[in-house]
């Protein structure tokens, strides 16, 4: 595993275009969204159909073609320069396959930043455009609508990333170490489903893993990392990275899970590092070299995640 390409940081004025690849859309919050975006001196621009609902399956943000198809001229319009996710949710897998991954790698990089669902995302624009992405808040998240530090380390980090490039855990470590490799992650439940899949990951080989997830309760947690260990994919990473775990039970009963699942790979793994479903959630980077050190309790990236 090498790092990927990173596209340009933000310019003041630079064209954000705002897609709903999953879930519905909630348009009070997108429009507090756009207005954070707005404060940021940025040029939020909605795509069609990000207020659409699938006329029969309530929890897609229209259908699939539209979906795609929204994300695809986003990308593929040379007036944006970064595509931010509304929300996630799911719907995100239903979509990935209809992409022109051609005509998106001939659009040239761009920024792609979203989170939970969006994991689908994250893997295939690793895999099929060789991109740096930002896990991070979605423009129309609450936590994002609400939290000042989940919007302030989003914008930092598309604006001003190089004041950003060491992020700080909020809890102990696991198993304590240090370690290098490539970061790359995202939503277990996600990585976990898309195992086998034509866009995925084939593997964490030399990376640095970091995983979070929402609403999972200890004993599917386990099932999930079992099923990573099981089919070799774990084999070869050099550390891990624990995010938030919202509504996944008792922090105490979870703990033990994460510990026994991943105790045994032998690498560092370091927790509650205040990504993903949680309030004033952090944006980070996959594709970046990085350090771990579980004893300072930070993730060093090798250069700012984006140029």
């Amino acid at each position: 595993m090498t790092a990927l390409v990173r596209p340009s940081r933000l310019a003041p004025g630079a064209r954000v275009a705002v897609v709903a690849p999953s879930g519905p859309i909630v348009e009070e919050r997108l429009q507090a969204g756009l207005d954070i975006l707005r404060g940021w001196d940025l040029d939020p621009v909605v795509t069609p159909h990000v207020l659409d609902r699938h006329g029969e399956l309530g929890y897609l943000a229209g259908s699939d073609a539209d979906r795609a198809a929204d994300l695809q001229a986003a990308w593929c319009d040379p007036a944006v320069d970064a595509v931010l996710c509304a929300r996630g949710g799911y719907g995100a897998q239903r979509m990935v396959d209809l992409l022109d991954w051609d005509a998106m790698r001939a659009a040239g990089p761009k920024v792609l930043v979203g989170f939970s669902d969006v994991t689908t995302l994250h893997q295939a624009f690793a895999t099929r455009l060789g991109l740096v992405t930002l896990y991070g808040p979605a423009a129309a998240g609450a936590d994002f609508v609400k939290n000042a530090v989940a919007q302030e380390h989003l914008r930092a980090t598309l604006l001003a990333p190089e004041t950003v490039r060491t992020l700080t855990s909020r809890g102990p470590a696991l198993v304590p170490g240090r370690a290098r490799g490539v970061t790359l992650g995202g939503c277990l439940s996600l990585l976990a489903t898309d195992l086998g899949t034509r866009h995925a990951r084939t593997g964490a080989r030399d990376g640095l893993l970091l995983i979070e997830d929402v609403a999972e309760q200890p004993y599917r947690v386990d099932r999930m990392l079992t099923q990573l260990l099981r089919t070799g994919w774990l084999d070869g990473v050099q550390g891990i990275v624990l995010g938030s775990w919202a509504s996944c039970g008792p922090y105490d009963v979870l703990r033990p899970v994460l510990a026994e699942r991943l105790g045994g790979l032998g690498v560092p793994v370091v927790e509650e590092f205040g990504f993903g479903h949680c309030e004033g959630a952090l944006t980070v980077p996959f594709g970046m070299a990085a350090e771990l050190d579980t004893e300072t309790g930070t993730l060093k990236l090798d250069e700012p995640a984006l140029s």
